[in-house]
């Protein structure tokens, strides 16, 4: 039986959380201080974290740091009050699987857990290729660029390998916040823009290209981009004599 662990200082919320798993099949366990968050989470008995930023004894994000370090690969939901891009960012950046602010709704909350629970972990070659100057190394988590090692972050390497794999193809917001962080479009949120900025200043800007009202499109090799079309130079205006 699938087992998630439930950390949050909030017993109401912890409570509720609780209340719906058992409803929809699932096994749940409760801690309510970050040392204990990650004593569990790193045991292996979980198949799923939901993680709380705010907790006593020791703060989600240093958690979800530390299960990292460990490399423990369990999915976490960051499920917090903090709404800033900020945290969401620094949440998505240290390895977190899901982002979602409270108040939530419990039916979108079972959702992406379901999604989680579904992926499984990528055991694949560690190239992956593009035809072009640029290979992605999943074991090393990194990028190669003319044979120059180009470290990511997790979301980082994600969504490049997502652009990867669609080379020359235009992907929306949409399709990139769906491939990587797995929820919906929102559409007062620039974290796709946010990231393919990183993107760019790693591994070039000339790679991503913004493709008006529409999206991104990934370019392996600079050089097969078209040159762009010489403009004329209208004549000199004949001066007047005033």
């Amino acid at each position: 039986m699938t087992r998630i662990l439930i950390a949050d200082d909030e017993p109401r919320i912890a409570g509720f959380i609780t209340k719906g798993l058992t409803a929809a099949g699932y096994t749940t366990s409760s801690v309510e201080d970050g040392i204990r968050a990650l004593d569990y989470g790193s045991s292996g008995e979980f198949d799923l974290l939901l993680l709380d930023i705010s907790m006593p004894r020791m703060d989600g994000l240093a958690v979800l740091a530390a299960l990292r370090a460990m490399k423990c690969t369990v999915p976490v939901i960051v499920l917090t009050a903090r709404d800033s891009l900020q945290d969401t960012l620094a949440a998505l950046d240290g390895g977190a699987d899901d982002y979602m602010t409270k108040p939530f709704r419990f039916e979108e909350l079972l959702s992406r857990i379901r999604l989680r629970l579904r992926q499984v972990p990528d055991i694949q070659e560690a190239l992956v290729p593009t035809g072009g100057d640029i290979t992605l190394d999943v074991d090393l988590r990194c990028a190669n660029v003319r044979g120059k090692a180009v470290p990511l972050s997790a979301r980082e390497f994600a969504m490049a390998r997502v652009f990867v794999e669609n080379e020359g193809r235009v992907l929306t917001r949409e399709q990139l916040l769906s491939r990587v962080w797995g929820y919906d479009f929102d559409g007062s949120s620039n974290v796709v823009d946010v990231y393919v900025g990183y993107l760019r200043n790693k591994l070039g800007p000339e790679r991503f290209l913004a493709v008006r009202g529409a999206g991104y499109r990934f370019v392996a090799s600079p050089a097969a981009l078209p040159e762009p079309a010489p403009q004329s130079i209208p004549p000199s205006m004949p001066q007047t004599r005033s």
